[in-house]
Formats: structure tokens, C-alpha cells, sequence
């Protein structure tokens, strides 16, 4: 079978809604503009759905320029309209307390952002450089790795033992293939789309963010009750996790349009 793209999606604000994308320009640290801001608590750390629910309910983009923020809830109002500052004040954050830099983009967004999530937090910018654990890679505020790979038929047997079927925004992935067939992605390492080179590197252990619901910040139980009876995976380090989905790393650059076909050419 014929395995293409069928989603690409970017997360301009960490752990705030992605932007589907119909072209995406694969860069060492990933989709162009992923992970570009991030909010953060008033100590520097990360800000999450983990502990944020609603933050699902930010809608960003940006185009390099400027970032709008739209909210699907109650709060701020009017979007956010941000000229995004060439420079500011750089300010030591945190991401899992992996130390890092973020450029502040001042007191206007982090008021909007407080608003609309009830709590005190600042916006920032990535700045300087960060390095993958493994695999040789770069990211800007990404948990781990730049890209996360996942097979539409995955979701597919997932949703067949579910009550009822979940979709795939719950899994956050940059780039949703089609024909790799169930669970396919784990036993590949090397794809290409196009000159874009990918080497999916770790599998992917899931959180409970996975259990908000993207359109209503609602959390439940699913997917991870079902995923801890036959997906939880045991890595080198003995840690232990429930795995969908693979972590990858761009080995050619270039750019990735949806219906594009997919070649593995090691498995």
C-alpha cells in the first residue's frame, strides 16, 4: 500500500492548540515556527496542559512577523494581535527543568494570556540553542525531540477498543502518515518525503495531556487507561511509559506538503 501524508501540524505556543498545516518547511529544530513561544509562571518554569487544561483552548498562529491568539472560552475577549519584538529583555526559563532562554514579549501578551487562563504567566521567545538527549538533534521549547511521527491506522485500532473513537489532536503530532498500517511506526527508522530525510529516533511515552479534550479542556480518562493495557513500552533507562507514536530528527531538510508520498527505506 501507498503510504502518504495526511496531516501536518504546527505548535507555534508550547502546549496551546497546533495549527494544521497543508505545506510544512522541515528546519533542524523541526516545522519552521513550532515551539516558538512559550508561556511560563513567574518562577521561569514551563507553563502546561498538565497543569493548565484550558491553555487547549488557545488557538495560535504566525508567520514569522506576527503571533495571533485566538481563545475558544471565556475571558480575554478580542484575540491577541502580537508584533512579536526583534529584541528584549532574555530572561533564564525552564522546559522539565532543562534550563534554556525565552526573549519577554511584554506586559500586553502576558495580561491576554493571564486573562485567558486565570493564571499569572508571561510570554516568551526562543532564544540561543538547545540539543536533543539523543539522536543529535535541535529543538526550541519541544519537550524532546522536533518532530513526533504517527500512523493513522494507529489511532484507528486505538479507537476500535475505545467507547468511544478520540481524535488524533489528542496525540499532538507533527506529521500523521497513511499506510503505514497499526502501530507500523515503531518498527521504522528511516523515512523520506521528498528531500526530507527523517530518522524517528524513541518512541513517544504519553502523558495525560492526551486525556484533555483539545475543543473543550475537559479531562477524562482515555486514552491512557486503554493504551497502559497493551502499549506500555520499557526503555534502556528502566523507565516505563505508554508509548504512541515515534520521536524523530531531520536527517535532510526541506519541505513535506500533505499527500505527498512516503518511502521507508529502513525498518
Amino acid at each position: 500500500m501507498t503510504i502518504v501524508v495526511r496531516e501536518l501540524n504546527v505548535y507555534p505556543v508550547k502546549s496551546a492548540g497546533g495549527t494544521p498545516l497543508t505545506r510544512a518547511e522541515v528546519l533542524p529544530e523541526g516545522f519552521r515556527h513550532d515551539r516558538a513561544f512559550m508561556l511560563i509562571r513567574p518562577d521561569g518554569r514551563h507553563l502546561s496542559q498538565r497543569e493548565v487544561p484550558r491553555m487547549a483552548l488557545l488557538r495560535p498562529s504566525y508567520d514569522g512577523v506576527k503571533l495571533t491568539v485566538e481563545f475558544a472560552g471565556t475571558g480575554p475577549g478580542a484575540p491577541l494581535v502580537h508584533a512579536v519584538p526583534a529584541d528584549g529583555p532574555v530572561l533564564d526559563v525552564t522546559v522539565h527543568g532543562d534550563p534554556c532562554q525565552g526573549v519577554d514579549q511584554g506586559d500586553e501578551a502576558a495580561a491576554w494570556f493571564t486573562a485567558a487562563l486565570g493564571r499569572d504567566c508571561r510570554l516568551v521567545g526562543f532564544t540561543g540553542r538547545r540539543e536533543t538527549g539523543i539522536g543529535g538533534g535541535t529543538v526550541k521549547f519541544a519537550d524532546e525531540f522536533p518532530l513526533l511521527v504517527v500512523s493513522a491506522e494507529s489511532l484507528a485500532e486505538l479507537n476500535s477498543r475505545l467507547a468511544e473513537p478520540l481524535p488524533m489532536n489528542r496525540f499532538r503530532p507533527s506529521i500523521v502518515l497513511e499506510g503505514l498500517g497499526a502501530w507500523g511506526e515503531d518498527s521504522v527508522r528511516f523515512l523520506r518525503i521528498g528531500e526530507v530525510e527523517l530518522e524517528l529516533v524513541k518512541p513517544c511515552a504519553r502523558c495525560v495531556i492526551t486525556t484533555t479534550d483539545q475543543e473543550t479542556a475537559i479531562k477524562g480518562r482515555e486514552p491512557l487507561r486503554t493504551l497502559a493495557t497493551y502499549r506500555t513500552h520499557t526503555f534502556p533507562d528502566g523507565d516505563r511509559g505508554v508509548i504512541f507514536g515515534q520521536n524523530a530528527v531531520p536527517r535532510a531538510l526541506g519541505t513535506i506538503n500533505v499527500g505527498d508520498d512516503v518511502t521507508v527505506f529502513s525498518r
